[in-house]
């Protein structure tokens, strides 16, 4: 069992038509069918969407995706139209809600990995592939690939696992072109990401993105290299053969899965509420990932 501790129910806006309540974002359309993009505060580990909300990060990740649009403009258009409030809005939507195209959205999460670590660790291990890639030998937890891979994964519903699937199974599912098109943009824009962090003093290990396409040209949807969708490292202690330290959640989940928490995440019982400390320490995490960067103080 698995899911929201405490599903919050959608702010209604005269205008608006709620759509949807995912982990963190919310989502609406508009009277013109646009779609209004709402993230929130929430926070997710293990499956779970925490009681507990951490302060600014919906606006950290909004203004982070933004940022992102930017440089990547000319490699993929994206889904925002505006960031204006719609009339009638609450006031603390401000900095956290996008207006965007409606698009025909690709059901894959389109990742990119340049490091190994997490599922991809976990195959590797097993069989020395990732989504059915071969692999070299002698890879261990963190270790950099020879080159940028395409890791295709299926969209889960809150409270489920993503699961990786081949590149072929991709192309059964979307078709031949369409499967190529989100492979080449995936890869181009990881790697160009990639390089700005890595000026920036931070490893871009893997990312996670969406797509959809407006008539047939494919559009970035969703949000964008932000801590929620990507492995950021600091390039400074990046050392193969270990876990390493990154600017995300690592608090949350090293806290739910230690002795303090009281929490055995193989039960069906729901995670406790956060402590402010793990709260306080986890929001200067994502802080400071948008500082870092885009080279801008946040506030």
């Amino acid at each position: 069992m698995s899911g929201f501790v405490e599903k919050p129910e959608p702010v209604q806006v005269p205008g608006l038509v709620h759509l949807h309540t995912g982990k963190v974002r919310d989502l609406y359309r508009n009277e013109d069918g646009d779609l209004v993009m709402v993230a929130s505060d929430r926070i997710s580990a293990y499956d779970w969407v925490l009681p507990t909300e951490i302060p600014d990060k919906g606006r950290v990740l909004t203004q982070l995706s933004l940022w992102w649009f930017e440089q990547l403009s000319d490699l993929a258009p994206h889904h925002v139209l505006s960031t204006e409030l719609p009339e009638g809005a609450p006031a603390d939507w401000a900095g956290r809600t996008l207006v965007c195209k409606s698009l025909r959205m690709v059901p894959v999460e389109c990742v990119a990995r340049g490091y190994l670590t997490g599922s991809g660790l976990a195959e590797y291990e097993q069989s020395r592939t990732v989504c059915g890639l071969a692999l070299p030998e002698g890879l261990s937890d963190g270790s950099e690939l020879p080159a940028p891979i395409f890791t295709p994964a299926t969209k889960a519903e809150v409270g489920e696992h993503d699961e990786n699937v081949s590149y072929e199974e991709v192309a059964r599912q979307v078709g031949a072109d369409a499967a190529a098109q989100l492979r080449q943009a995936t890869l181009a824009v990881y790697g160009r990401a990639r390089d700005i962090a890595r000026e920036r003093g931070i490893i871009l290990a893997d990312t996670k993105f969406e797509f959809g396409f407006d008539g047939e040209t494919l559009v970035i949807a969703d949000e964008v290299l932000t801590p929620d969708s990507s492995r950021f490292w600091p390039a400074d202690t990046w050392q193969p053969g270990r876990p390493q330290p990154s600017f995300d959640k690592q608090y949350v989940r090293d806290w739910l899965t230690s002795p303090a928490s009281g929490w055995d995440r193989r039960s069906e019982q729901p995670p406790p509420p956060l402590p402010a400390e793990v709260v306080e320490r986890t929001r200067a995490k994502y802080v400071e990932a948008y500082e870092r960067l885009t080279g801008t103080h946040w506030g």
